[in-house]
């Protein structure tokens, strides 16, 4: 048999006893983005928590470039999820809360939809450029359909009690098998996919399974408290269920994997108020002041992680991230161009992430919106740099229960040396003057209300 007989003779051998995954391999990047629900921004291993165990999560933390100095544009579930996948600010996308009218919430959602849905959107550039898109957990915007994705869980029907999410937030609580079909299609069809994966976790209920919750009862530890704990951990685990499909495909070298938070947590006891924060008037026990809605640092403050094998270094980086510069950051790394009116960056642009000085968002009334006014509902405005964080106070119009948010909060403006203060406990407004104007200026360029 002559050479170059033997050798294709011997490639197509190899090929029929291989796997045809290793042969499916697409020339663009697989997307894997993992968005935790409702998680404080210290509560993870890598973070230094010295309870919660998330060792899933430190794992990808260890392969990842990873910005402990994270933050999202809005403190509060949908405008910040919306904010992810168009790579804009609330108040350019529209979507400023969870509601338009929550009387009327299925009618008064159409045109907020319609309007946010011109917007061009990570899902739709990777689709249009031949990946196939897979929603599960949390999404506001209508069907997985109406966001562009090719698959997904949540068909947004208003009949059938869709909202936020619906039948998608079943996924991680009952398993991933929605997830591990669509990549076994994706990998059948050999084309790149991107997996959105924003789990009901560690998001109320805290309803976690008895073993791990056994793990963080003790008797100087409150039961709500525990149940997070447990909560954390078991998303945890998802993540851990997650990665190793990753590995099962034998694709895990050929896939980004991004990790953001949506918004902050911080839990409050329910039986007791000894030892808890202090609660403004009126406030319910659900969780505490100045986490989850609110634009203080456990309510907007998150880890980032950009994980690539042999395309992305892992390390530790100072520098400011934001959940706006996902979008661009991907399209760049799967050779896209992303839109050009995106505020964001390329995260895996050093030169980028050095000339940033500030990072920036707002809180708008969490659960009345006005289509196409979102400064008529704006709570308030922030920008944080390397040195300073500055929170400038709005008086939105608040019609529900939810005031109780923010409206203890009058004080029109507070500055905080934020590396060395990260717990915000020392306002250095007074005495910083000229400060305060500078970085005003800085949050009217980017965020300017009447």
């Amino acid at each position: 048999m002559k050479l170059q007989q033997l050798t294709v003779f011997l490639v197509l051998l190899v090929a029929s006893q291989t796997p045809s995954v290793l042969f499916a391999i697409p020339s663009r990047p697989n997307v894997v983005l993992i968005i935790s629900d409702d998680q404080g921004w210290r509560d993870y291993g890598f973070m230094g928590h010295e309870v919660v165990q998330t060792p899933n999560i430190d794992e990808l933390a260890r392969r990842s470039l990873v910005f402990e100095h994270g933050y999202v544009p809005a403190p509060l579930c949908r405008p910040s999820l919306a904010s992810i996948v168009t790579g804009l600010y609330p108040h350019q996308h529209g979507v400023v809360g969870n509601d338009v009218d929550p009387k009327r919430r299925a009618e008064s959602d159409l045109p907020l939809r319609e309007q946010f849905h011109r917007h061009p959107s990570l899902v739709r550039e990777l689709v249009a450029n031949g990946y196939l898109a897979h929603q599960s957990g949390k999404w506001w915007e209508g069907s997985y359909q109406d966001g562009g994705f090719t698959h997904g869980m949540t068909h947004g029907d208003p009949a059938r009690r869709g909202r936020h999410g619906d039948a998608g937030l079943v996924i991680g609580r009952k398993g991933l098998q929605p997830i591990a079909d669509f990549m076994d299609e994706s990998i059948q069809q050999q084309k790149p996919f991107f997996v959105w994966y924003a789990p009901f976790l560690p998001h109320t209920p805290h309803n976690p399974p008895a073993d791990l919750l056994a793990k963080y009862e003790s008797p100087d530890r409150r039961q709500n408290v525990a149940k997070y704990y447990a909560m954390c951990d078991w998303f945890d685990q998802t993540c851990g269920e997650l990665l190793e499909l990753l590995d099962a495909n034998q694709v895990r070298d050929n896939t980004i994997v991004l990790y953001v938070t949506d918004n902050g947590w911080v839990a409050v006891d329910r039986t007791a108020e000894e030892g808890t924060p202090a609660r403004p008037e009126g406030w319910w026990p659900g969780f505490a002041p100045k986490s989850k809605g609110s634009p203080y640092e456990m309510g907007i403050r998150t880890p980032i992680m950009v994980s690539w094998p042999e395309k992305v270094a892992p390390a530790s980086s100072d520098d400011l991230a934001s959940s706006l510069d996902l979008m661009p950051t991907v399209l760049a790394a799967c050779g896209l161009q992303p839109p050009a009116n995106l505020p964001g960056i390329d995260l895996l642009d050093a030169d980028a992430r050095s000339q940033r000085d500030a990072v920036f968002g707002g809180t708008w009334s969490t659960h009345n919106m006005t289509v196409g006014e979102p400064q008529a509902t704006l709570q308030y405005r922030w920008c944080v740099t390397k040195q300073w964080k500055l929170l400038l106070r709005n008086n939105g119009l608040e019609t529900t229960r939810y005031r109780v948010l923010n409206n203890w909060d009058t004080i029109p403006a507070q500055l905080w040396s934020i590396r060395e203060d990260p717990d915000e406990t020392t306002d250095l407004a007074t005495s910083n003057a000229e400060t305060i104007r500078k970085l005003t200026g800085k949050i009217d360029a980017v965020m300017p209300v009447p």
